[in-house]
């Protein structure tokens, strides 16, 4: 097995190099009859794409998506979706120097350790430019998931923190994400971060951050004990994303310091509605949904390609001092949130193929 594939009835394999000719994935388990074309696809990628400002990776990528197989007329025929994604800004040549030398922060030692040998051509198959075949996967799932609800489930994320500088959540305004370049729900946070992040480019140096994705109008019932649960698969898919090193669902860690009458969420009921007084699981108990809002959060170390002489060694196990050139993003964070987006959606139409299976119906929630 080589683990290029994730999901269970609804599945996707990705394939490609971050400077090879082409990137793209191929998509197993999209039931027939759903309307599905590129533009569908390109809007979501469009998100995700480098240089649309000066505080991401300054490649030039059009990610223009071609449809290659499993449509016909407009409408998916239940057989396999072939996309594929046309490398148009690989500059292989800039990573000559890295044929014989292990970035710290990278996989190119761990990649050299498994397989003996490694794509050096900025990181190869362990690059961030992967993430493209997962949004466009995610497309789709928005697609089945509408298809068998008949409504959108509104999967919207936001980035909520960069280093030190957290927004200020009583000033969160969903309105506000599209208005900067951030991802970013607090206005007043905007300037802040800008000055921060030019600081931080200026020094070669990058940094961390946090993001938030919140699925609304989900339905109850989806996920299945033990060894299937919602929350369980939705950690794998976040953690799977290039430099995640820790995720929360619901108030998370903090629940440490919660007493148990401080974090359970109560149960109320106003005909013809059950409802929850508060939302501390992030919309998952024993691994099922509850109806309410998925919450899930996930952080982001910095951004291992900095422009500083770090101490490292090379094929031949000698000690060397190592300044990274290239392109990069001096902040993940920023490009994380589309990517995030597209695994939640993977994840529930995944449940939601699962659920009909076993159980024939969706059921409408009353919360």
């Amino acid at each position: 097995m080589s683990f290029n594939q994730f999901g269970r009835l609804f599945r996707f394999t990705s394939w490609g190099e971050s400077h090879g000719p082409a990137i793209g994935c191929v998509i197993d388990g999209c039931p027939s009859k759903i309307s599905l074309n590129e533009s569908d696809i390109q809007y979501w990628l469009d998100q995700r794409k480098p240089g649309q400002s000066r505080f991401t990776s300054q490649r030039q990528e059009e990610d223009k998506v071609e449809i290659l197989s499993g449509v016909f007329d407009g409408h998916t025929t239940g057989t396999p979706i072939s996309l594929l994604i046309k490398n148009k800004d690989q500059k292989p040549k800039d990573y000559d120097y890295l044929k014989d030398q292990f970035r710290p922060g990278h996989a190119d030692y761990t990649y050299h350790v498994k397989y003996g040998l490694r794509d050096h051509r900025g990181g190869g198959r362990s690059s961030a430019r992967e993430t493209a075949c997962r949004v466009a996967a995610g497309a789709v799932a928005r697609k089945i998931i509408h298809h068998i609800l008949g409504h959108d489930i509104i999967i919207q994320g936001a980035l909520i923190q960069i280093g030190v500088h957290s927004i200020n959540r009583a000033n969160w305004n969903w309105n506000e994400i599209n208005q900067n370049p951030f991802w970013c729900p607090d206005s007043t946070m905007v300037e802040i971060w800008a000055k921060y992040l030019d600081a931080i480019r200026k020094e070669g140096s990058s940094i961390g951050a946090m993001v938030e994705i919140t699925a609304r109008q989900v339905p109850a019932g989806l996920g299945c004990p033990i060894y299937g649960k919602l929350d369980a698969d939705l950690a794998t898919a976040f953690m799977g994303i290039n430099a995640v090193k820790g995720i929360e669902i619901g108030d998370g860690f903090s629940c440490v310091t919660s007493k148990g009458e401080e974090y359970i969420d109560e149960i109320s009921y106003d005909h013809p509605h059950i409802k929850f007084l508060s939302n501390h699981a992030g919309g998952i108990l024993g691994g099922i949904s509850t109806g309410q809002d998925i919450i899930v959060r996930f952080a982001l170390k910095p951004t291992s390609s900095i422009l500083k002489h770090i101490h490292s060694i090379n094929q031949n196990n000698e000690n060397i001092t190592l300044t990274n050139k290239g392109r990069h993003d001096p902040c993940l964070g920023i490009r994380a949130v589309p990517v995030g987006e597209a695994m939640i959606a993977i994840v529930l139409a995944d449940h939601l193929l699962l659920h009909l299976g076993q159980n024939g119906k969706i059921t409408k929630s009353g919360i």
